[in-house]
């Protein structure tokens, strides 16, 4: 689709930004498809990178623009802030950005169904150091060796999802414990029936969307789920009975934050946690929060930073 001259002028100016705030790469959010070929002669020598969820598109930008690095996230029903983050950890998962890299952000920040706004209508700086406070390539493959990538990115989205959303209309605190299930189990006890018990795997899959739509009921139970490497989950209601450990936790953080901690030191598991008080979604791995996402906005009622 061809860029109108609203959005051309504002990929265009974006040369001088990325000189001016010396940006190491831009990387465009859509909600429609570009005129990649206008785009990319507009920004000739800048590193270019984008965010797409359709498989034809990225199968398309591949083949006609291999210069344009494609970056796989979700669209669908999350906030700019969070496909920012996700675009972001897929880019220093693929080592095509350093921890410390300086990106200019071209989006559409005020969606409007009812009128006609421009494709992109935002441009923000954003520093990686600052944003994902300290997650580096290295990190991520390393959890990518306790817990699949795929399996750690639904339970994100959805512990992402309960943090912005709440559950009918009140705020909803969780817990989620994914991968080396078997030690996990040994230092936890049901709180109550297992919700999870007589179900088939494909009833009980993280990855897809329906599973995380019933799951995110069961997140106002007492207690712990726990899902395993592949992304299926195998109980809720836990309490977790962790052996000490050497781990620090922020102050202001309670019993949920503690004892994510304390399993992610203990085990192979990687936690990850849904504040009840702000939505803060944060991921444990070997007793440190190693990613911090922002809720962002409340329906009218959604880095890695050690905390």
């Amino acid at each position: 689709m061809a860029l109108s001259p609203t959005v051309a002028a504002l990929v265009a100016g974006s040369n001088d930004l990325v000189t001016a705030l010396k940006a190491d790469a831009v990387l465009v959010l859509a909600d429609t498809p570009l005129d990649w070929s206008e785009v990319r002669a507009l920004l000739p020598r800048v590193a270019l990178f984008t965010a797409v969820s359709s498989q034809a598109e990225r199968t398309f930008l591949r083949d006609k623009h291999p210069g344009i690095r494609v970056l796989e996230t979700t669209t669908g029903g999350i906030s700019i802030r969070e496909r920012l983050s996700m675009a972001l950890l897929e880019a220093i998962r693929h080592e095509w950005l350093s921890s410390g890299a300086r990106v200019l952000v071209l989006c559409r920040n005020f969606p409007d169904p009812d009128e006609d706004l421009p494709q992109l209508d935002t441009v923000h700086l954003v520093l990686l150091g600052q944003h994902l406070e300290r997650l580096t390539a290295r990190e991520l493959r390393g959890l990518d060796t306790r817990v699949p990538l795929a399996t750690l990115r639904a339970v994100v989205e959805l512990a992402t999802e309960i943090g912005r959303e709440g559950r009918e209309a009140y705020p909803t605190g969780t817990l989620f414990v994914v991968g080396d299930t078997r030690n996990v189990m040994e230092m936890a006890r049901p709180m109550n029936f297992n919700p999870f018990r007589g179900y088939p795997e494909e009833e009980r899959d993280v990855k897809d969307p329906a599973v995380r739509e019933q799951i995110k009921d069961l997140a106002r139970l007492e207690g712990a789920i726990l899902i395993n490497k592949d992304g299926i989950a195998i109980a809720g209601c836990m309490r977790l009975i962790v052996p000490d450990e050497d781990f620090t936790l922020s102050m202001g953080l309670g019993t949920r934050h503690a004892a994510a901690a304390a399993v992610s030191k203990a085990s192979k598991a990687v936690a990850v946690t849904v504040s009840q008080s702000s939505g803060v979604v944060r991921l444990f791995h070997d007793g440190q929060v190693l990613l911090h996402i922002e809720p962002g906005l409340r329906p009218l009622a959604w880095a890695h930073s050690k905390q």
